[in-house]
Parts: structure tokens; sequence; C-alpha cells
């Protein structure tokens, strides 16, 4: 009988909860399902990502709603593909990170697993982020183990480059599993939707056609691009802590107090294809150094669909001719790829298979991640 395992995933551009059933050996998705938050619960984790008052208690109420969403969406997919619960090993529910600290060694995903097991009567593997934290390492990214597994091919270089809030990459040398490794490399969706939504009211920017109507602000860029994470050397991750929409409200408002800004180029959409340079320039750095010659990018996460975004890392690429393309190429489509990978970090868990790259995290060695809430 084949086992299934549920992956849950909420990240860190909170554009909702998705659920994949998959099984493993090889990779097959049973059902998935795409849940919107409610935009009340949106606003609030959208809110404690930040320091704010009377934390404690709203977190607790949000982690209870969290949590309940997850147990419901859970137990609508089953009933709606009519999985069969008997072939249900484990739910791997990663939930709602709302502070990622790895310079004070800490992280903070809520979405209460008790409350999960006991809405679906299912076993949750959850926290998987803090026992690769305890042994030293930043907790993420986790995905590159993943990629790594499914992806990893013996005579193509390849990169998979998440673009969810953050965008993260998992370099994939050619036949070589001890070179794996992996990286946050700065902000993808964060900053352009925040943008995106306050100047069109849209929460996103569909294909990345207003960034397309823009022209990008060197000076501007210079200033974001002197943000301390940039220059840090991997293993590194970062979140809405570092990159948020004060943060760049402040270094929009010094670049206007500086000697450099032109008001002629002040305008939101130049702003918008300021921002989408960043995140593709800081990519382009990241697979130039992996001394990787050329090969194969495929492209997951909601940044997957923005063509404009791909069109850009394309010509940025152009040089030692890396193609980019979508995961859906390699039989995954970009949406799922990430609840899929916490499907699988729940299958090694109950395996007890450690889920952890050191390489990629920094951790002192290989670590099996997660807890488990019981039935």
């Amino acid at each position: 009988m084949t086992a299934i395992y549920i992956g849950v995933m909420t990240g860190t551009s909170m554009d909702g909860v998705d659920i994949a059933a998959a099984s493993f050996n090889p990779l097959q998705l049973h059902a998935t399902l795409t849940l919107e938050f409610d935009p009340d619960l949106r606003d609030e984790l959208m809110a404690l990502t930040l320091p704010g008052d009377n934390e404690i208690d709203r977190m607790g109420q949000a982690d209870v709603a969290l949590a309940k969403m997850i147990g419901e969406g859970i137990n609508r997919l089953i009933k709606e593909n009519q999985l069969d619960r008997s072939q249900i090993k484990a739910v791997g529910s990663h939930g709602q990170t709302i502070r990622h600290r790895p310079e004070h060694g800490f992280t903070l995903q809520i979405g209460d697993p008790n409350i999960i097991t006991e809405i679906t009567q299912i076993p949750v593997i959850s926290d998987f982020r803090r026992r690769d934290m305890a042994a030293g390492g930043q907790g993420a990214p986790l995905v590159p183990a993943f990629h790594q597994d499914m992806f990893q091919h013996e005579s193509i270089h390849r990169v998979i480059l998440n673009l969810g809030g953050i965008a993260n990459v998992s370099l994939l040398p050619a036949g070589n599993p001890e070179g794996v490794y992996g990286f946050d490399t700065g902000p993808a969706n964060i900053l352009m939707d925040a943008w995106c939504h306050r100047y069109t009211g849209q929460p996103y920017d569909e294909n990345g056609n207003w960034a397309a109507y823009g022209t990008p602000i060197r000076s501007l860029l210079d200033r974001l691009q002197a943000h301390e994470f940039f220059s840090k050397e991997p293993p590194k991750s970062t979140g809405r802590e570092d990159f948020n929409l004060e943060w760049l409200d402040e270094q929009i408002l010094d670049w206007h107090n500086d000697s450099e800004y032109d008001e002629l180029e002040d305008t939101p959409e130049n702003i918008q294809a300021t921002l989408m340079k960043l995140t593709t320039r800081a990519i382009k750095k990241a697979i130039y150094r992996s001394g990787m010659p050329t090969g194969e990018v495929y492209v997951c996460g909601g940044g997957a669909y923005n063509s404009h975004l791909l069109e850009q890392l394309r010509w940025r690429l152009r040089k030692h001719q890396w193609t980019v393309q979508s995961t859906a190429d390699l039989g995954l489509s970009p949406t799922w790829v990430e609840a899929a990978a916490f499907a699988w970090l729940a299958m090694r868990f109950m395996h007890q298979l450690a889920g952890n790259l050191p390489a990629v995290t920094g951790a002192e060695g290989y670590r099996i991640l997660g807890t488990i809430t019981a039935v």
C-alpha cells in the first residue's frame, strides 16, 4: 500500500496556504489544494512579523486560527479527492513564520500542530527549523535537500530557484551529491508585492507588466544593495525582519535627501522596476559564484509566473548560456514544490532520516528535523 504524506506550506508572501498529498520514490502528487487567507487573519499574521503591542495574546489567537484553517483544509483535501486515510502516514506542516532571527539563534512558526492533529486525526510533524538552529545552522533554507533528492542530474548542472517572498537557490552540481549547497539571495516577491499593492491596489504585479513599464533607478538600486545581507557569505537566510515596506520607505527617503536624487526618476513604476532588478541581480551573482560554468535554472514559487522577471533572468544569465524554465518541465508544478518538500520532510522524519544539508544551513551535522504530535 502506497504511503502518502501531506505537506502544508505558507510562506513569506502570505498569499495562501498550499496543501499537497504526495508519495515518494517516485514522486507522485495525489491531490492539491490552496486556501485563501481570511483578510483579517492575513493582516494579523503580517503585523506579527514586526514588533508591536500585545504580541503574545495576538500571536496565540493567530496560532489557533491558522491551525484550524489548516486542519479543516486537510480534511477537505482528503474528502474532495477521496483519499484513503489509512494510507496517510503524517502531515508535514511548516506553519507561518512570524520571526526568523538566525543571528540570535531562534525562529518562530505558528499554526498549532496539536489542533491540526485533533481536527484531522493524523500525526503532524512540525517545527522543522529549530533542530537545525540548535546545531548552529540558519534553519533555512530547508528545501535544497528535497531539490537534491528530486532534481539533481548526473551530467547537467542545475539550479532550483524558489521565488517566494524571499528568493533562494539550490545549487546542484552535476553528479556531485557532496557539492550541493544553497542559500537565500534576498527579496523576491516580498517588496514587489507590497509596493504594487500600495500604488495599484493589486496584490501582485501580474506577469511583471508594471515593472516592465518602468526603468530601474541606478542610484536607488545601489542604495538598496548596500544592505548588509547582500555582502554576507553563505550560509545565510533572511525574511521580513530585514526586507519590508518600512525599510524600503526609509531607503527611498534617504535617496530623496541625497544629491543623486532625480525627481524625474521618482515614479512608482520606476521603483518597481528597481526592485525587480534588485532581485535578479542577486540571483545572477549567486549562480555565477557557484563555479558551475553553465546549466539549467528551474524556477518555482509564485515568481515563476512573473514572465517579465524570467525574461530579465534569461537576459542576465545569457553570457554563460544558462537556460531558465519552470519546474513544471521537471514534472512538478512551481505552485506545489514547497508543499511537496514538507511532505517529503515529514516522510524523512517518520523514517528517522536527516532532513537538512549542513553545507546549506551551516549546521554542525545532519539532523532529523521536526517534532511529532501523535494522534
